[in-house]
């Protein structure tokens, strides 16, 4: 999978031209210069490269096309954009489309060259570990939208600040949580981590806060809550945003006094613990819900992180898919090499709803099926009809029509389980698909088990 290192500059300031293409062959890389957009066009076409840098002023075509025709002819190259007066709309909306990057001009050698070393994986691509000899935490990206959330990460892992990290499932969200805590001072004290969603309402206050002895029916001996075994480390707070309201306020307490009070007990303790809160969900509309305390957010949102999809920035599909089929060639035992074109094609056009968690199972699953040393199409076994199906916002597939009849109740119910089964069972993803949060799902399983007691 490792890309040519041609590069096609496409630069019609005979100045600008020169000392980019000077630049860039005194780095070793074979560059074919265009003097305009036609010019561009011809070359494009009569050769593959890795990289097109490009001048959004371009005379003798209109940049947008001319990006528009290099991504029909290789949906793998990239495209750099270097402007003397383009409006931030342009760079965003650019950027949006796919570009690899928009700079303005001047620009700076330096910054080229780490642009166009980013561009083919070459020192550019981060596998960032808090140091190399344990390879504890990695973040595999060579997007540019990525690497400014790793580098402002870095900046704020050693204060005690709360950091509140959005992203849709499966996007890393515990990922980057984990490599903070590692970038900090409180790399030798605990992580724990607590799912807010997957504990019932009755047991979250205990396991946050702890309780003491007969506090409850069941409590026989003093237990020590999450936020005591953080203490001195990290405390992540996995899918706030499904914590019932009436111990948001309790939480926000322990975030402004620092200090927390176990269930039964009859003093507070004080700790230090730095929070890192995540959540799947629109956070401004859960609070115009009401089901998140507004006062909360911005005790936690100091430093906020949001983490793109897969879909937004896809020049990091084939970077990550060599990465999982290296480590499961690992776990598994295989000796998988790369992906055939037709594979790649396939795996590229995906809308991946599930994010890097999706392809990660996606190629898990390949490396065991493939029989030889290259991963061909057929072996990622997509059902084409799901993602025909869900298409870019998950919608669920249709119900059998036997599914639609009877009591509404019914209906209901049956439909949870069909997506469910749809997701594998994944309850954050089917609930998305649903259109109800994960506390509702799994009041609604609750209640049928219930019922069948």
């Amino acid at each position: 999978m490792k890309q040519n290192r041609k590069i096609l500059l496409a630069e019609d300031n005979a100045r600008d031209r020169s000392f980019l293409l000077e630049a860039l062959e005194s780095w070793d890389y074979r560059v074919t210069a265009a003097y305009d957009g036609p010019d561009a066009e011809k070359k494009f076409r009569n050769d593959t490269f890795g990289l097109v840098i490009t001048s959004y002023e371009i005379s003798g075509i209109d940049s947008i096309e001319l990006f528009r025709q290099v991504k029909s002819e290789d949906e793998l190259a990239k495209v750099l954009f270097l402007s003397s007066r383009a409006s931030v709309n342009d760079a965003v909306k650019m950027m949006k489309s796919g570009a690899f990057d928009f700079l303005m001009k001047p620009v700076k050698l330096k910054q080229i060259r780490h642009l166009v070393n980013m561009a083919f994986n070459e020192n550019g691509a981060k596998q960032l570990t808090q140091n190399q000899e344990t390879q504890s935490v990695r973040i595999v990206t060579q997007d540019t939208a990525m690497f400014r959330l790793l580098d402002l990460a870095k900046q704020v892992a050693d204060s005690s600040a709360s950091v509140f990290i959005q992203g849709e499932s499966g996007t890393g969200k515990e990922l980057f949580a984990r490599f903070i805590h590692e970038y900090s001072l409180r790399r030798n004290k605990p992580f724990v981590a607590v799912n807010c969603s997957a504990l019932p309402e009755s047991l979250l206050e205990s396991e946050l806060f702890g309780h003491e002895k007969g506090a409850f029916t069941g409590a026989v001996s003093r237990k020590p809550g999450k936020f005591e075994l953080a203490n001195g480390g990290t405390l992540l707070l996995d899918e706030i945003t499904e914590m019932q309201f009436h111990l948001q306020s309790k939480l926000l307490r322990v975030l402004q006094e620092r200090e927390i009070d176990r269930v039964g007990g009859d003093r507070p303790i004080r700790l230090d613990v730095r929070v890192i809160a995540t959540t799947n969900r629109d956070i401004k509309d859960a609070i115009g819900k009401g089901d998140f305390r507004e006062d909360l957010f911005y005790r936690l949102n100091v430093i906020p992180l949001k983490i793109p999809p897969l879909r937004e920035r896809k020049n990091d599909i084939l970077l990550l898919a060599q990465h999982f089929i290296e480590k499961y060639n690992k776990i598994d035992g295989r000796s998988v090499k790369s992906m055939t074109n037709e594979a790649i094609n396939k795996l590229i056009h995906l809308p991946f709803n599930g994010n890097v968690r999706e392809l990660e199972n996606l190629i898990q699953r390949a490396v065991l099926l493939s029989d030889g040393v290259t991963v061909k199409e057929a072996e990622l076994m997509l059902n084409e009809n799901r993602y025909k199906d869900e298409g870019l916002n998950g919608s669920t597939a249709e119900m059998p029509l036997e599914y639609m009849s009877g009591p509404l109740r019914e209906v209901e119910k049956r439909l949870i389980f069909h997506t469910l089964d749809k997701t594998n069972g994944n309850r954050t993803h089917a609930a998305q698909i649903l259109g109800i949060t994960v506390r509702t799902l799994r009041n609604k399983l609750n209640e049928y088990k219930e019922k069948m007691e």
